[in-house]
């Protein structure tokens, strides 16, 4: 495989020039986001609003510079995200859209609607086959994501308490997954129900085609079968009341290649472009309702038709730059005990891996790690 083309450029900007946004515009015109036909065609355009009380996601004047330039090339542009597996303002469409416009984001600032991918609940989904699969078969991607007949990936892309960093393959597998499918992702196990919290209202098992829920009637609690489950996390959606769990116990290098299965299933037979900004780089996901300083310096807008091919620039960017001080990254370095592994993202978390996700990635055919960075103004 050729080296994948990957366009660059910083965040300088000169006096009374251009803004941040427009050098976005002018970055992914030339990247050649105009060779895709647009014309009357609908673009998802994937990106995270960041959870409340987290202020490091990507500010909406960057989506609005990309869909913009979806608009001028005839398109129907639409910011979307799918619901969370676990409890907090962004697991039903109702909060996560509250969320998002909480955090800016609304269609008067970014000029285009916004569209939760998989539903109300989490549930409106579609099997999509993952071609070449090896741990994932059929990737649980939420209808809108689908429905799209362009797909565009802005991702910030920071540091991860797991995966390492979170990049293109992370934003599109695991962000474009349902609840159910971030489940088969992170999670190699069986419903668990929290008996105080359930309502005994019978949701949950009108999405159970396994059989693996049992209602007691004398509790009028919901059990788990779990003979019959299969750790599906349909009837994670079905719950309002956060009765229902699943350890994320998978291991890391499991998560990165189920994820990287994931991102082949939305990417594989349409009109794809990707962008990350590596800016604000904060040592956890914008899941968080919190974030710490960044551990690295802002470096600048990427851009490439491949995701693996960006992550793997990104990455290596980060690897060149020098930690922050006062960071977590910079105090873990100080540690009397420190161990330089050479690599920031798990001198920052050393629990973390990311190897093993742009290692797979390449294997089932996603793109190539081999890359040519083109510099822009």
């Amino acid at each position: 495989m050729e080296k994948a083309k990957v366009y660059f450029t910083d965040f300088r900007t000169k006096a009374f020039g251009d803004g941040l946004p427009t050098k976005l515009k002018k970055l992914i015109k030339k990247a050649g986001i105009d060779q895709i036909s647009m014309d009357g065609k609908f673009a998802a355009i994937k990106l995270h609003f960041g959870e409340l009380g987290n202020i490091s996601y990507l500010r909406p004047n960057y989506a609005k510079a990309v869909a913009d330039m979806v608009k001028e090339m005839g398109g129907k542009p639409f910011l979307t995200d799918c619901n969370t597996m676990y409890p907090g303002n962004r697991k039903n469409a109702l909060e996560h859209l509250e969320c998002a416009w909480e955090n800016g984001f609304t269609p008067l600032s970014v000029g285009c609607p916004i569209l939760i991918g998989d539903g109300l609940k989490g549930t409106d989904d579609i099997d999509v086959p993952v071609v070449g699969g090896e741990y994932v078969k059929s990737a649980k991607i939420g209808r809108a994501v689908m429905d799209a007949d362009v797909f565009i990936s802005l991702t910030h892309f920071k540091g991860h308490e797991m995966t390492g960093f979170g990049g293109a393959i992370k934003n599109i597998g695991m962000g474009c997954g349902s609840r159910a499918g971030k489940t088969e992702q992170h999670s190699s196990g069986k419903a668990e129900i929290d008996e105080t919290k359930c309502r005994g209202c019978l949701m949950c098992l009108k999405e159970c085609a396994n059989q693996g829920l049992a209602f007691d009637d004398e509790a009028k609690k919901m059990r788990v079968n779990e003979e019959n489950c299969v750790g599906c996390g349909r009837c994670l959606g079905a719950c309002n009341y956060d009765a229902i769990a699943f350890a994320s116990f998978a291991a890391v290098e499991l998560l990165n290649r189920r994820m990287a299965e994931y991102t082949k299933a939305v990417v594989d037979g349409r009109p794809c472009f990707h962008i990350s900004l590596i800016v604000d780089v904060s040592p956890n996901c914008d899941c968080h309702g919190e974030n710490d300083v960044p551990i690295l310096p802002n470096l600048g807008m990427f851009a490439s038709f491949d995701p693996l091919a960006l992550d793997q620039a990104c990455v290596d960017a980060c690897l060149k730059a020098a930690p922050l001080p006062g960071s977590q990254l910079s105090e873990n370095m100080a540690k009397p005990e420190f161990i330089d592994l050479c690599d920031h993202f798990t001198n920052s978390r050393p629990e973390s891996e990311w190897r093993t996700c742009l290692e797979h990635a390449e294997k089932i055919g996603l793109g190539t790690r081999e890359y040519e960075l083109i510099v822009t103004e």
